[in-house]
This record gives structure tokens, sequence and C-alpha cells, in this order.
């Protein structure tokens, strides 16, 4: 039973880890915006890349608000009520398997 908490308690962690990466990626990609970015530099085409199909589904349901994208802000909350509720969640079932303890 230790090896699948072992497991579950590894793939936590990584999601945690990637989430936070995710967080800054979007960050970055706010700040970006402010300043007139070369749409050909390939970091910029990167930050595009990977933040652009998360926010471009929460833009499809929240519009902006007086000409503000509020669509960062929005994910942002979400990675972080995933990190806080179902990272934590899949850490204390890890921490149960390993100590015996029922579900």
């Amino acid at each position: 039973m230790f090896v699948i908490a072992n497991l579950m308690q590894a793939v936590a962690q990584i999601l945690d880890m990637a989430l936070g990466i995710y967080i800054w990626v979007i960050i970055i990609r706010s700040l970006i915006t402010w300043v007139n970015p070369d749409p050909y530099n390939p970091v910029v085409r990167f930050l595009y890349k990977a933040t652009e199909p998360v926010l471009y589904r929460i833009r499809r349901y929240v519009p902006s608000l007086g000409g503000m994208d509020i669509s960062p802000v929005i994910a942002i909350f979400a990675i972080i009520f995933v990190r806080r509720f179902f990272i934590t969640t899949m850490l204390e079932i890890a921490f149960k398997l390993k100590t015996g303890g029922g579900l």
C-alpha cells in the first residue's frame, strides 16, 4: 500500500509544482500585455501558446470589465482552488494510506 501512497504523493507534488509554474506564466503573460511585445519573439509566442487555450475558454463566458481582461485573474483563482483542494486531498489520502488509516 505504501507504493501507491508514494506514487500518489509524487504525482500530487509534481502537479503542485506545475500549477505553480503555470501561475507565473499567466502573470508574466499579463505583464507583457502592458508593453508592446514583438509578436515574433519566441518567448512571447510561447507565453501566448501556453496560456491562450485556458484564457480563451474563460473569455468566452466572462466579458471584459470596462475594456479590462479579467480572465487571467479568474484562471489564477481557479488554479489556487485546485492546489488548495485537490492537491491537499491527494496528499492527505496518500498519508492515510501510508499510516494505515481508513479513508
